[in-house]
Order: structure tokens, then C-alpha cells, then sequence
């Protein structure tokens, strides 16, 4: 999220009569977004900030973590996340009456009593004990698991960072990347193979690579409301690939993704 686009349009959003009831960012790839002038923009027109911290558990933003900022964070433990239940995920707020609401609904909405009784809508949403618990249990080599990823990067860094067109994430002044994904980008013109080929290169040896996450202003089930800005987003959607980048890849692994890329570029 681009804080200086997102403070515009809050302005003139104000200005129209129309502002948003909440306004959400997502922290991408185990980087924090640049939380203190989106929350300043926020605070201008007291909208609450609620915080996509699915990718970003164990980063940082000024020595604290991502997904504490705002009215919300919320946090995934899906199979592919740092850390993992299978599923599932943490919702965290300082307001502890959101939190009693939010535990409600997730339990089914159902009101206090020795029968069923329900006066809103609720749902089953919660992990089990047994999750929860081996998530808890996670929690443990979090730090480990930042390592391993932070290493992933450092490894293809020092091995394709020479190459022409290919780029790196950076990581922000603010704070520390975990390197979730370790993500490139690459020029065609001055690589000579476009990131589709060598995602397609890496799938032939049984290597999954994907694209960075499709702009939401692309999506079709979107793609009828008003968006701002994008050019970005779109350069990077065309432009991106997402390396492999478990927590544990051995060294052979990382070769292997390494030699093929290189196979790419000699073609």
C-alpha cells in the first residue's frame, strides 16, 4: 500500500461524503508495509486500520511486530505460512470487546444460557485444541524458521544476483523481512527469457514457481469498483516470480532451482 495514495484518497473521499469504514493493508511476501503514515492517514478521519499479517509473522515494523498496529491483525497458519495448524488462523486486537464479539460469533453466535439461543448470525469458525496446540508448539522455532527463509534468499541472492535483469525484493528501512517468499524480478530485455519461461523451466525439472499475487484490481470479481493507482502492482504481477522458498530447502534444492534458472539464461 502506497501511503501517500492512500492519504489522497482519504481526502477526497472526505471530501465527497464517502469514506470507508475500514481500510485494511497487507503485509506482503514477510515484509511490513510502512504502518505509521497509513496509520496517520487513518487517524486523520478515524478510520480503523485492520491489518493482513498472514505473511509477516516474525517481521517487524520499528522493532514491533506487524499486525499490532491497527483495531485488528490477523495472522494464517495455512499449510504454506511460517509456521502452520493446516489451517486456520489469529485474530488479535487491543479492544478486548471486539475480542469477546469475535469469539462469539466464531462459537456460533450462540447467546449465554443452558440452551440455544441466537440472536445474530454466527459461525463455526475456530481451530481445535489439538491445532491450536501444535501451532503454540510452532511458535517455538518461529525465530528458526525466519533463519532458514532469510538464508533461502541470501543463497540465491549471492548465486542470481549477478545476472542481468534479474532484482531482488528489497527490505525496508523499518524493519526486518523474513523472506516468506523470496521474490524477483525480471526483465526480459536484459535477461532474455521472460519470468513465465522460467517458471516453465523450473516446472519441466518438477520445480514449483509462481507468479507474485495478481493485483486485486485485475481480479474479475473486482474489477467493476473504483481502484487507485496500480501501474505498480501490475508491473510487478507481470514482471515477478516467486522462487521456491520453504523453510526446509537443503543446499542440493537450492542448486538444483539455481542451475535451472542459469540453464534459462545461457539458452
Amino acid at each position: 500500500m502506497d501511503p501517500e495514495l492512500l492519504a489522497a484518497t482519504l481526502a477526497r473521499k472526505a471530501r465527497q461524503g464517502c469514506l470507508p469504514k475500514a481500510v485494511v493493508v497487507v503485509h506482503l511476501y514477510g515484509q511490513s508495509a510502512d504502518l505509521n503514515p497509513i496509520l496517520e492517514a487513518c487517524n486523520t478521519y478515524d478510520i480503523p486500520l485492520i491489518e493482513d499479517a498472514a505473511e509477516a509473522l516474525g517481521s517487524s515494523y520499528h522493532g514491533r511486530a506487524p499486525g499490532t498496529f491497527g483495531k485488528t491483525g490477523i495472522y494464517s497458519f495455512n499449510g504454506n505460512k511460517i509456521i502452520t495448524t493446516s489451517g486456520g488462523g489469529m485474530l488479535v486486537s487491543h479492544d478486548a470487546a471486539l475480542i469477546t464479539h469475535a469469539k462469539k460469533l466464531a462459537t456460533q453466535a450462540r447467546d449465554p444460557g443452558p440452551h440455544y439461543q441466537h440472536s445474530e448470525i454466527g459461525y463455526n469458525y475456530r481451530l481445535s485444541n489439538v491445532l491450536a496446540g501444535i501451532g503454540r508448539g510452532q511458535l517455538q522455532v518461529l525465530e528458526d524458521r525466519v533463519e532458514a527463509r532469510r538464508h533461502n534468499f541470501d543463497y540465491y541472492q549471492e548465486t542470481l544476483g549477478h545476472l542481468p535483469g534479474i532484482e531482488f525484493m528489497p527490505e525496508a528501512s523499518w524493519g526486518r523481512h523474513t523472506r516468506w517468499l523470496t521474490c524477483i524480478t525480471i526483465d526480459p530485455h536484459e535477461f532474455g527469457a521472460t519470468g513465465e519461461e522460467i517458471r516453465l523451466a523450473l516446472e519441466a525439472e518438477n520445480i514449483e514457481a509462481r507468479p507474485v499475487w495478481k493485483p486485486m484490481h485485475m481480479q474479475p470479481i473486482f474489477a467493476e469498483y473504483e481502484s487507485v493507482g496500480g501501474a505498480v502492482a501490475e508491473a510487478l504481477f507481470t514482471q515477478g516470480l516467486c522462487l521456491p522458498s520453504g523453510s526446509n530447502l537443503t543446499e542440493a534444492d537450492l542448486a538444483r532451482v539455481v542451475a535451472t534458472i542459469h540453464s534459462v539464461y545461457q539458452k
